[in-house]
């Protein structure tokens, strides 16, 4: 008997080519529907399935392959007298080759417009049943799935005449890790489709490889970059298009998704340059002109800018990026570039040049965080606020002026980017000075005094969690810094107030902390 293969394919590529080796090596071609209609117009026999099971394709071509002539010659086990006595008995042929893939649901949910009937239409049934089959049945049954595996299938027919069992292994697994994609799929879109719990019990995802990178964190370390899947993403560092430089890294990537989301914060409205080192903000400037804001950003913190990265939500130009040239820096992100600019640039060999039109595009409640865990995984909403204007209350006896209000905004949008404990100086819609990460705030308060030398004086002060003493509004006292901005809420806020009072300090609470791990 004919060893037997069934095709049935939404993507067809490759697939004559394989078609006329098996055809060689002397199997039968079973297909369903267009399939195998282009098998018969290029000249290869093909026997359509409706006349192995006896039943037409049916209901919109809904019901083609779920019928037992088709799955018992899937399911049966060769090695089990019993099962293939019962394949005799009902006059069933073994199918030994299964090669499906399946209907595009990924291309059709994010087709723009695209209705629901539309969507829930091309949720395939009969595929996924079909090479479910056929990974369950693996010592017995090749199936393929990915149209880069039809070359090593066909060299050892030809080579063996059979598959080897290690590679029909790595084929069902190839079947299981894609209808379990498939279906997140489908699940993530009823969810937004039904506004269904965001953290149901069991919680699954699914994610698209960008790229294998080189190393992880470290050398020793592997590591993938993956992207979410969906319309809601062009703003992020998935969507970036690479204009020149080498490949990104693991670290790069982190850092640069840092640096985009702080440039979202910040908005389209004004000209804004962002410069990042270890995902941590070093200057941050607004101005009327990108220039002016990126020399804002540059002249906070010229050492820490070196080897940093830059984001900016306006073109960059050719002045502009003459300034960046002069320094070294490993990425730059903007929405696009002058030719002048990549003239300018590319003449750094290894400069990362990243274009991302919506660059300051918002993120959305959404698009959901990860932070794995040993055993487990963390997952919340990311924090897209900044303050509630109804709940901002100053709680000292001087009012901060209109000028220094512009920059406690300012300050809490950057400082809300800044690793925790963390302080941050700004004045003029520019940082002047970063204390990232410390173990207590007033250590942070002190290194960010001394990125700022003298321009403390007069600075605004952003804290991203509370004051647990009043030694940070005493040392601000000292060093000249004249407002402070705050979430409030320690057990001994009244202390900070009496000190803010004391040195004639207005203290704004906005009463919505920002903690960043």
């Amino acid at each position: 008997m004919k060893k037997r293969a069934l095709i049935s394919l939404s993507d067809k590529s490759g697939i004559l080519d394989f078609a006329k080796a098996l055809v060689d090596l002397d199997y039968e071609i079973l297909s369903t529907g267009g399939t195998a209609k282009m098998l018969a117009e290029n000249g290869l026999p093909v026997t359509n399935v409706s006349d192995v099971t006896g039943f037409p394709e049916c209901l919109d071509g809904r019901v083609k392959t779920l019928h037992p002539m088709i799955h018992a010659g899937i399911l049966a086990m060769r090695g089990n007298p019993e099962h293939m006595a019962q394949l005799e008995k009902l006059g069933v042929a073994p199918i030994d080759i299964i090669a499906v893939n399946l209907y595009p649901f990924k291309k059709t949910v994010l087709k723009p417009g695209v209705s629901r009937e539309e969507v829930i239409e091309n949720i395939d049934i009969g595929g996924p049943t079909m090479i479910r089959a056929a990974a369950k049945n693996w010592q017995d049954v090749a199936v393929i799935v990915d149209p880069a595996d039809y070359e090593i299938v066909i060299s050892q027919l030809r080579e063996k005449g059979e598959v080897d069992r290690d590679v029909k292994l790595k084929l069902a697994y190839k079947v299981f890790n894609m209808t379990s994609a498939y279906d997140t799929m489908i699940a993530s879109y009823l969810r937004a489709e039904t506004n269904s719990d965001i953290f149901p019990d069991s919680f699954t995802v699914t994610f698209d490889k960008v790229q294998s990178m080189r190393y992880g964190e470290n050398p020793h370390q592997k590591a993938a970059f993956y992207k979410e899947i969906g319309n809601g993403f062009t703003g992020t560092l998935a969507a970036a298009k690479q204009l020149h430089g080498k490949e990104l890294s693991y670290n790069n990537i982190g850092d640069a998704d840092g640096a985009i989301a702080m440039i979202k914060e910040f908005g389209p409205d004004r000209p804004c340059a962002v410069a990042v080192k270890h995902a941590n903000p070093c200057g941050i400037g607004i101005a009327d002109t990108l220039y002016d804001a990126y020399m804002k950003a540059y002249e906070s913190d010229p050492v820490s800018i070196f080897g940093g990265i830059i984001a900016l939500n306006r073109p960059l130009d050719g002045k502009t990026a003459a300034e960046i040239a002069k320094i070294f820096t490993e990425i730059i992100i903007a929405p696009s570039f002058t030719q002048e600019a990549l003239d300018i640039l590319t003449q750094k060999k290894n400069l990362r040049l990243l274009e991302l039109p919506d660059v300051a595009k918002p993120d959305t409640k959404d698009m959901l965080m990860y932070k794995k865990v040993s055993g487990g995984l963390l997952v919340q909403e990311p924090d897209l606020e900044l303050w509630n204007e109804d709940e901002l209350e100053v709680v000292t006896e001087c009012k901060p002026t209109e000028e220094q209000m512009k920059d406690m905004r300012f300050g809490m949008k950057a400082v809300k980017y800044t690793k925790s404990n963390a302080i941050l100086l700004c004045r003029d819609e520019a940082t002047v000075g970063v204390g990232p990460g410390q173990t207590n705030r007033i250590t942070a308060l002190e290194l960010a005094v001394k990125y700022a030398g003298d321009k403390a004086k007069g600075s605004v002060l952003a804290s991203d969690a509370f004051f647990p003493f009043d030694d940070c509004v005493k040392f601000a006292a000292e060093h000249g810094i004249a407002a402070i901005v705050q979430p409030g809420g320690s057990v001994r806020d009244e202390d900070s107030i009496k000190a803010a009072n004391e040195a004639g300090i207005p203290m704004l609470f906005t009463h919505m902390r920002h903690f960043r791990h």
